[in-house]
């Protein structure tokens, strides 16, 4: 096969429930001149036998390593073998939709200096039934977005579902790959190094899915509050310290930004059953201001992340009842 224009990277990890899903949204894209590249995570199901039985319909590399426990360390270790140009996350449990590759090589050849595209995508639930729309508060398609405005947004919330971006996989090992130490805010701070080093392109349009359930590593990794708070802080503490701007607007965005940090610990905490403290999270919220409820608001995208939440629960609750 000729050189690849993209390589799809998929970490893999006992996904029989959806794996077939995500392989068949790359399968309906037609597009013969990608590869593919499957690197499990030694997985005791069923996984390897059906990303095996897709290597006859797509130009798939499956890998299987010893129990690593970290999907970083593998999407690092696949992205090391990639050949494409550009570059590409699909975990086993998302989704492309029909013509995500078509769009998006479009607009990759209209802009070719960009270093990150992305797009909306839609939430799902563990059918697939739609959940809502997830949208990135940025300046939209045909406009370009620079380093310092993708920064600015994009500290206040990792508003980018993880099947959304395409980067340039020079550009991703000129920045460093993704820090393996960060189970939890690797591919937000990965985000962050590399808006940071050109310019982001942001097309509207749904074209992929990510699916809300209540087996998804977030959810189960997330009951710790400090270590998952201290992960969201060390990301903002280290893109704030490099980001060159005027010191009024790095203060503005640091408050709401450790804010944000704030509601997502309490989520996680109620997710989890945990004691909380509204009443700080409230007089914090407060202390903002109205410019910083409007950037909060704006750009954590939070009722679109708490709606598709509430809306997976409920319907598992009026299931199970």
């Amino acid at each position: 096969m000729q050189t690849p224009w993209l390589s799809v990277l998929i970490p893999t990890y006992n996904g029989e429930a959806y794996l077939a899903s995500a392989l068949d949204s790359i399968l309906i894209q037609g597009d013969d001149e990608i590869e593919c590249i499957i690197v499990d995570d030694g997985s005791s199901d069923s996984t390897l036998a059906i990303a095996k039985s897709y290597q006859d319909k797509l130009p798939l590399t499956v890998i299987q390593r010893k129990r690593q426990s970290n999907w970083v360390t593998n999407t690092n270790y696949a992205l090391a073998l990639a050949e494409g140009e550009y570059v590409c996350f699909l975990h086993q449990d998302d989704l492309w939709l029909k013509n995500r590759l078509s769009t998006m090589k479009r607009v990759i050849e209209e802009y070719p200096t960009v270093n990150l595209f992305l797009h909306s995508s839609l939430f799902i639930d563990s059918d697939g039934n739609s959940l809502g729309l997830w949208q990135c508060p940025l300046p939209k398609y045909p406009q370009v977005v620079d380093p310092s405005l993708a920064i600015e947004h994009l500290l206040i919330q990792n508003f980018i579902a993880i099947a959304a971006p395409i980067f340039k996989r020079d550009v991703a090992l000129e920045v460093g790959r993704l820090d393996e130490n960060l189970w939890y805010t690797a591919d937000w701070d990965f985000w962050l190094k590399i808006a940071s080093s050109g310019q982001t392109l942001y097309y509207p349009q749904p074209l992929t899915s990510f699916r809300v359930h209540p087996n998804s590593q977030t959810v189960m990794r997330s009951s710790s509050q400090t270590e998952f708070k201290q992960q969201m802080q060390l990301v903002v503490e280290k893109h704030l310290l490099g980001w060159q701007v005027d010191r009024n607007r790095k203060q503005q965005t640091s408050e709401v930004a450790f804010f944000s940090t704030e509601v997502n610990t309490t989520l996680a905490a109620m997710i989890h059953r945990q004691q909380t403290n509204m009443s700080q999270l409230v007089c914090s919220f407060v202390s903002l201001g109205p410019h910083g409820w409007h950037r909060y608001i704006r750009d954590s995208r939070i009722q679109e992340r708490v709606s598709a939440r509430l809306k997976a629960k409920l319907k598992v609750k009026s299931v199970s009842s």
